[in-house]
């Protein structure tokens, strides 16, 4: 299938559900959660420091270094499942990617508040792909402001292969989050693909 583009306002928010094939996308999922750099960071949170409720890792071009959350990260470098990985991301997008923050949800207490990918060294439109592997979980978007954006929260269920991007005006007017969850959830592994435009 190709990116369709879903009905939101102020937004460009596309989805190939099968953008990567089983088996690939399994096996993908296995040697990136055994070969990746994971990482487990302190964040302040309402005053109090806290572990981040994920694992991350973040590989790129030499020089894109990226800051949020009160953390900065230098780049590791690009290894080639990853290396690949970019190359069909940009092929499928018509974007060229510097960059890509993983996330590992081990389990379904693990997990990303409600936030923007609104940092400067991303620019003010900046095009975020998506790539998950491993367990379905439930990806939230909602205005920023409803007032300006009325609409209602949209929940999607990424499904392991599958690819969402989202561009133009997207960060500025629309949060998302993917929440804890009761239900039993396998490992899922989040691949941002971005392009830091500092270096």
């Amino acid at each position: 299938m190709a990116l369709t583009l879903l009905p939101l306002p102020a937004a460009e928010v596309l989805l190939d559900p099968v953008f990567l094939a089983a088996p690939h996308e399994q096996a993908l999922l296995t040697e990136l959660t055994a070969s990746v750099a994971w990482r487990q960071e302190p964040i302040r949170l309402f005053g109090k420091e806290v572990l981040q409720p994920r694992l991350t890792a973040w590989y790129g071009d030499a020089g894109a270094q990226y800051s949020y959350s009160g953390l900065t990260w230098q780049p590791l470098p690009w290894t080639p499942p990853l290396q690949q990985l970019r190359e069909q991301v940009e092929a499928a997008c018509g974007t060229s990617f510097n960059s890509v923050l993983l996330n590992l949800y081990r389990n379904g207490q693990d997990s990303m508040g409600w936030h923007a990918d609104n940092e400067p060294e991303l620019g003010p439109a900046p095009v975020i792909a998506s790539v998950s592997l491993g367990a379905v979980r439930r990806f939230r978007l909602r205005p920023r402001d409803p007032q300006r954006t009325p609409h209602e929260p949209l929940t999607l269920e990424l499904a392991s292969g599958s690819l969402l991007v989202m561009r133009g005006p997207t960060q500025q007017h629309w949060l998302h989050a993917v929440p804890k969850t009761a239900r039993p959830a396998g490992p899922r592994l989040n691949l941002t693909f971005r392009n830091i435009i500092n270096i």
